[in-house]
């Protein structure tokens, strides 16, 4: 069983150390839950990341979640989501109690704009970890996707819910055909 605080430290520092978001944290959640400390596979992390895309929330809040309950239920889902909040939480109150007067700073703007392109790097790695060992048919599926939501406008909502409709459907499918 996990202590508190390592699952605590363990996401601490992902929240620490990432910039860009909940999906730029994904890669770093997945080397520290599955390379590093082994605390589950790789194929449950997935199932998990799907869960947490599918719910309300970041989807980093919502991964250490699913993460941290699956360790130590209830008090590993608070001591997770603590450790990827907590960094941000701290770093955002800081700069919102300095910032308007460093806003206009040269130094700042070329910052952030420096950082740009590796959050989009961060972001796509993720992507591109979790599409290793998935079937084409599926690749097929996500560049579908990809394309009736920034091409054609569609909403992301009711493509989770068509894809959750068809997955249930299919997994009943299969339950009753070997029933049979």
């Amino acid at each position: 069983m996990q202590r508190l605080h390592t699952i605590f430290f363990s996401f601490f520092k992902i929240g620490l150390f990432t910039f860009g978001g909940g999906y730029a944290m994904i890669s770093l959640i997945e080397r520290e839950v599955i390379t590093h400390r082994r605390w589950i596979e790789q194929k449950e992390f997935l199932d998990l990341l799907t869960l947490a895309q599918s719910v309300p929330g970041p989807i980093a809040v919502n991964t250490s979640v699913f993460v941290g309950y699956k360790l130590r239920g209830l008090r590993g889902a608070a001591a997770a989501v603590l450790g990827t909040v907590l960094p941000s939480f701290t770093i955002i109150l800081l700069i919102a109690l300095f910032f308007a007067g460093i806003r206009h700073n040269p130094l700042v703007d070329a910052a952030f704009k420096g950082m740009r392109p590796a959050v989009v790097a961060l972001i796509i790695g993720p992507v591109l970890s979790l599409s290793r060992g998935m079937h084409p048919a599926m690749l097929l599926v996500i560049a579908a996707t990809a394309l009736l939501i920034w091409g054609l406008g569609w909403s992301p909502i009711y493509l989770l819910a068509a894809a959750a409709a068809l997955g249930i459907a299919w997994e009943l499918y299969i339950a009753k055909k070997a029933e049979k």
